[in-house]
C-alpha cells in the first residue's frame, strides 16, 4: 500500500491510455448530457464543433477511472474537491486519452493525524499529444500506521 509518507511533491505518474467509441458518446449524452452536439451525428455537424464530441463529464469521468487505475494501491481515503476544471478541446470519436497526473502539494490534515491531504495537478492528452482537459484535485489519503 502507498501511504501519504510515500507520495512526493513532483510525483509524476501515467496513465494507460482509453479510446473512445461513437456508441459511447451517444449512450453517454442520451443517459446524463442530452445536448444534440453528444447525441445526434445530424445536429453535431451544424454546432459549433462540426461533429459528434464527448461531454465534458464524460471526459472527466474517463480522467477519474484512468487516475483510479494508474493510482492503484494508493491508500485515497476521499477526494475533497476539484479545482481549475478546464475542457480545452473537443473528445471525438475514435480519439484517445491518456492522463499524466503530478502531486503540487502535500500536507498533514489539521483535523486528524492519521490522514494527509494530497493535491494533484491533471492533464488529459489525446493521441495527438494536444491538450483536452485539465483540472486539480485534492484528496484525503491515510497515513501510515
Amino acid at each position: 500500500m502507498r501511504f501519504y509518507e510515500d507520495i512526493s511533491v513532483g510525483d509524476v505518474r501515467h496513465s494507460d491510455e482509453y479510446h473512445l467509441s461513437k456508441d459511447e458518446i451517444i449512450e453517454f449524452g442520451e443517459k446524463y448530457d442530452p445536448q444534440p452536439f453528444h447525441t445526434d451525428e445530424a445536429a453535431a455537424e451544424d454546432s459549433v464543433f462540426g461533429g459528434l464530441v464527448a461531454s465534458g463529464w464524460q471526459t472527466a469521468a474517463i480522467c477519474m477511472r484512468l487516475h483510479v487505475q494508474s493510482s492503484e494501491n494508493t491508500a485515497t481515503q476521499a477526494g475533497l474537491g476539484v479545482d481549475d476544471l478546464r475542457w480545452e478541446r473537443p473528445f471525438r470519436p475514435g480519439d484517445s486519452l491518456r492522463l499524466r497526473s503530478e502531486i503540487v502539494d502535500k500536507r498533514p490534515s489539521d483535523s486528524d493525524p492519521g490522514r494527509g491531504v494530497v493535491r494533484t495537478r491533471h492533464e488529459g492528452r489525446n493521441q495527438h499529444d494536444e491538450l483536452v482537459i485539465s483540472y486539480e484535485t485534492t484528496a484525503m489519503i491515510q497515513r501510515r500506521g
